[in-house]
């Protein structure tokens, strides 16, 4: 007694046209495969069309735009790199520091993003760091926030008890990615 199976069924849809397996769906990028349909462009790669990241210029803030840049690359979004200038203090010396340190920050993020072929947008606000970040997330229709943080000391939690990761958890409307220097 011999039994014949067949390795390559071709499956057909109901008007007869022959249909992909939902392995190939997926191999070929398809988003959702139960909704796929053969031919056709599988449309948008990723959740996110517009990545927000926070930037300082320091290692969690270059942390955070690797992260960020590596998640647009991957779901075709664009990158809004932004630095706030922090002008609560009306020292001209300071603010000018920190402007230099802001356009170098996003200098060096639009730097990554080109490398790694993903749109970067050079952004500056200036005010609260907060308030800006949360106001240019909701009027540029932003889908992700990503902000990095490090690891707080006891002496960093009680002279600043709430960081900017957990005021914009807190205030956004979107997803707050946090991400620390130690990802490995």
């Amino acid at each position: 007694m011999s039994i014949e199976t067949e390795t390559d069924t071709e499956t057909r849809d109901r008007s007869g046209a022959p249909r992909n397996s939902s392995a190939e769906l997926v191999q070929s990028g398809a988003t959702n495969p139960s909704t796929a349909k053969t031919g056709t462009d599988p449309g948008p790669t990723g959740l996110f069309g517009r990545v927000l990241v926070v930037t300082d210029g320091e290692a969690t803030g270059r942390a955070a735009v690797d992260v960020g840049i590596d998640l647009a690359s991957a779901h075709g979004a664009t990158v809004e790199a932004l630095y706030v200038v922090d002008t609560t203090e009306h020292w001209d010396m300071v603010v000018e520091r920190r402007e230099r340190a802001g356009e170098a920050a996003v200098e060096d993020a639009a730097a990554r993003g080109h490398r790694a072929g993903v749109e970067v947008e050079k952004r500056f606000r200036y005010g609260i760091d907060h308030e800006e970040v949360l106001d240019f997330a909701a009027t540029h229709d932003v889908d992700l926030i990503v902000v990095g943080s490090a690891r707080r000391t006891g002496l960093d939690r009680l002279i600043n008890p709430e960081p900017l990761p957990v005021r914009l958890q807190r205030g956004a409307d979107v997803p707050v990615l946090v991400v620390g220097t130690d990802r490995n």
